[in-house]
């Protein structure tokens, strides 16, 4: 393992010289401090992280908050974590994962021991309660997803509501007057999840700027409970040619129960979801859907994150730099602002032309 002692001396300073670097505790030339980099570069040296926290009062290391709900899709939510881990390894840190249902007290413990000096927040909620802690506490953070009222907090997401828009676009467009939604399970709108309930904002804005009807019933995952709603949507809404699915387990419940029913996709119902790439593309019919850009999405909040922490004195990058250019007294925050991905409409074979006397006509 390469030491100290020797960067210092395979760059010709003395090991307190680098020490410095490293620690951003004392001002060194730009031309020393260049000579430093390329050292640990070339040796491959990687400080010891608890010295290195010691001496800087960083721990490096960013807390992942990712409540695995058994109401909600984990492996998105896992793409999400993978993609923070990896951006995160990418700018010199590490992840501490935080599951469970702690909430609040786990922001306290885990900033307040000083364990990890930032922290990345999932599963979002209108009216968040881990929200008073980081807006009273200040640790460095990043949401992905948004809040009721995200002043003053640096988040990014998806434009659900652009998203749900977009679907009742699709379908108005070929002639759908009729449109069922077959969302999350309840207790994703009970916490009211902000991703869940922007969506449905934007399908019902949608729907009446263009007169099309909107039924919209939560459903629980599995055939059972799939086939009972859509029993109920039927009857409630005869003239239904067309579903919107926001619930990754609905889909090829939903897929299976239409054909077992003697309804063909795309000929005589249209089926469009909100899920990610892989589940639309594979389904047993492929779904015209809007994607969830999960791996885009942990990797711009930790760019985001990383970009206000670099600002410290004492933070060095992915390559063993030293103190960022921006110098002493720059933020240590993500600037506070609200970041929406575009959502993207890619058409496959599960939409179609309303069919003559079911939620529209055929054109």
């Amino acid at each position: 393992m390469v030491t100290l002692v020797e960067v210092a001396r395979h760059a010709g300073v003395s090991a307190s010289t680098v020490s410095y670097v490293l620690s951003g505790k004392r001002p060194i030339s730009d031309l020393t401090r260049r000579r430093v980099r390329d050292s640990i570069e070339q040796l491959g040296y990687q400080p010891h992280a608890g010295a290195r926290a010691l001496a800087s009062s960083r721990s490096r290391i960013i807390a992942l908050m990712v409540p695995l709900r058994t109401d909600m899709y984990v492996p998105v939510m896992l793409e999400i974590a993978v993609a923070v881990a990896t951006a995160a390894r990418a700018h010199g840190y590490d992840v501490l994962l935080l599951t469970g249902e702690e909430g609040p007290a786990a922001l306290r413990r885990v900033t307040g021991s000083g364990l990890a000096e930032a922290v990345i927040l999932m599963d979002v909620q209108l009216d968040d309660e881990r929200l008073p802690v980081l807006r009273a506490a200040g640790p460095p953070s990043v949401l992905v997803g948004l809040p009721g009222d995200p002043s003053g907090l640096s988040c990014v997401d998806l434009d659900f509501a652009a998203a749900g828009a977009l679907c009742v676009e699709h379908l108005a467009g070929l002639g759908h007057r009729e449109i069922a939604v077959i969302g999350e399970a309840p207790g994703v709108y009970a916490r009211h999840t902000g991703f869940a309930e922007r969506t449905l904002r934007g399908l019902r804005d949608r729907a009446a700027e263009l007169g099309a009807g909107l039924l919209h019933r939560p459903c629980e995952g599995g055939h059972a409970a799939v086939a009972g709603v859509l029993a109920r949507v039927f009857d409630e809404r005869p003239g239904v040619s067309a579903f919107v699915v926001q619930n990754e387990t609905a889909v090829e419940p939903l897929l299976a129960l239409l054909r077992r029913t003697g309804r063909a996709v795309p000929e005589d119902v249209s089926v469009v979801a909100v899920c990610p790439e892989p589940v639309a593309a594979q389904a047993s019919v492929p779904l015209t859907s809007v994607a969830i850009p999960a791996q885009e999405l942990g990797r711009r909040a930790v760019e985001r994150l990383v970009t206000g922490l670099s600002a410290r004195p004492g933070d060095i990058g992915p390559r063993g730099g030293g103190p960022a250019d921006g110098g002493p007294g720059a933020g240590a925050s993500p600037a506070p602002g609200v970041e929406l991905l575009a959502p993207v409409l890619t058409i496959r074979d599960s939409s179609g032309p309303a069919p003559a006397g079911r939620g529209g006509v055929r054109s």
